[in-house]
C-alpha cells in the first residue's frame, strides 16, 4: 500500500458487504430465490452510506493518505505536513469503523444462522436433505461468518491499530484454500465424461423438462426400481440432455439424482420390510428388489433417510418381531 499511497483506505466500505453478500448466498441457496436490489436494497445503506462518507478522504491530498497509513503501521513515524485548511469531519465515522464492521457480521451471522436453523427444523424429519450438499454448504457458511466475527472481535480488542491484520489474512487465504480444495474435489472436471456429456449436443436444441414430469414418469413407470438407473438413462428416455434431468431434479427435489432415486427406493423397502408378502425375503433380498445393488448401498441409503438401519426399523415398527 505504501507505494500506492492514493489508494489507502479505500476498500474500507467493501468490508462491509462481506456480510450482506455471505448472507445473500445462504439465502439464494436454501429459499432459492433470486436477489433483487428492489427488494433488497437495505442491505447495501450502511457500505453505501460509509463510503459517501468518506469522499473528502478519498479526495484528500497525499500527505493525509500518507498520515493515514503511518498511524495504522508506524504510529511512531514523523507524520507529513497536510493544509491548514484541510477539513477532518469525515474521521468521526472512520473512527468507528471497527464498530460498524462488527456491527454487520453479528447481523448477518444471526440472520444466516436463522435460516440455517429454519431449514434444519424444516428437514427435521428428512435426514437425507439434512445431509444433502446445499444444506452441509450453508451450515458451514454461516459458521465460517460466526468465526469471521469472533475472529474480527478478538483482533479489534487486543490491537489498537491495524497490526492484527495479517491474522484476517491468515484467516481469509486459509479460507480459500479450503474452497478451492472443495471445489475441486466435487466438480466433475476430471470425470472421464464431463466433457462429452455437456457438449455431446452442442449445436443440438435441448429439450427442457419439468420436474413435475420427471416424476410422473418416474413414478408412473416405477423407473427407481430398476437396477441400471443412471442420470443418462433416464435422460434418453425422457429425450433430454443428463444436464436438463440434473437441473430440474435439484430445483424440483432439492437434491441430487441419486438422493432423489434412492428416496423413493427406501419409500418401498420400508413398505416391503413390513409387509407379510415378503416375510419369506432376506433384508439383503428387499433392498435388491427395490433395485439397490449391494448391501452396503441399501444399508447406507437407508440409514441416511430414516436414520435407523433396516433390521433397527423392522424392530421399531414390529418389536416382537
Amino acid at each position: 500500500m505504501k507505494y500506492i499511497l492514493v489508494l489507502n483506505d479505500s476498500t474500507e466500505a467493501l468490508v462491509l458487504l462481506i456480510g450482506p453478500f455471505l448472507y445473500f448466498s445462504i439465502y439464494g441457496f436454501l429459499k432459492r430465490t433470486s436477489i433483487s436490489f428492489k427488494k433488497d436494497w437495505w442491505h447495501f445503506v450502511l457500505p453505501l452510506g460509509y463510503f459517501i462518507s468518506q469522499i473528502p478522504f478519498y479526495l484528500a491530498p497525499i500527505s493525509v493518505k500518507l498520515n493515514a497509513y503511518l498511524g495504522a503501521y508506524y504510529s511512531k513515524m514523523e507524520t507529513a505536513t497536510v493544509p491548514e485548511s484541510f477539513n477532518y469531519n469525515y474521521h468521526f465515522i472512520k473512527d468507528i469503523l471497527d464498530w460498524l464492521i462488527l456491527f454487520s457480521l453479528l447481523l448477518y451471522t444471526l440472520l444466516s444462522l436463522k435460516l440455517v436453523r429454519e431449514e434444519w427444523f424444516r428437514n427435521l424429519n428428512n435426514i437425507a436433505e439434512k445431509k444433502s450438499s446445499k444444506y452441509i454448504f450453508t451450515r458451514n457458511s454461516a459458521i465460517i461468518l460466526c468465526a469471521f466475527f469472533l475472529l474480527l472481535f478478538l483482533i479489534f480488542y487486543i490491537f489498537d491499530d491495524d497490526g492484527g491484520d495479517h491474522y484476517i489474512s491468515i484467516f481469509q487465504t486459509l479460507v480459500a484454500f479450503s474452497t478451492t480444495y472443495i471445489i475441486i474435489t466435487e466438480s466433475r472436471f476430471f470425470d472421464k465424461s464431463w466433457v462429452a456429456d455437456k457438449y455431446e449436443t452442442l449445436g443440438k436444441p435441448i429439450k427442457e423438462i419439468a420436474f413435475t414430469d420427471i416424476e410422473e414418469f418416474v413414478d408412473v413407470e416405477r423407473y427407481y426400481l430398476s437396477k441400471n438407473t443412471s442420470l443418462k438413462d433416464l435422460a434418453n428416455l425422457l429425450n433430454t440432455h443428463p444436464n436438463q434431468i440434473s437441473k430440474s431434479i435439484n430445483s424440483g427435489f432439492g437434491s441430487n439424482f441419486n438422493h432423489y432415486i434412492n428416496s423413493k427406493r427406501i419409500v418401498v423397502a420400508k413398505e416391503r420390510l413390513i409387509d407379510p408378502q415378503y416375510n419369506k425375503l432376506t433384508i439383503e433380498a428387499i433392498g435388491d428388489s427395490v433395485g439397490f445393488k449391494s448391501k452396503s448401498a441399501f444399508y447406507n441409503a437407508f440409514k441416511i433417510q430414516t436414520g435407523y438401519s433396516p433390521s433397527q426399523y423392522v424392530k421399531s415398527i414390529s418389536p416382537k418381531l
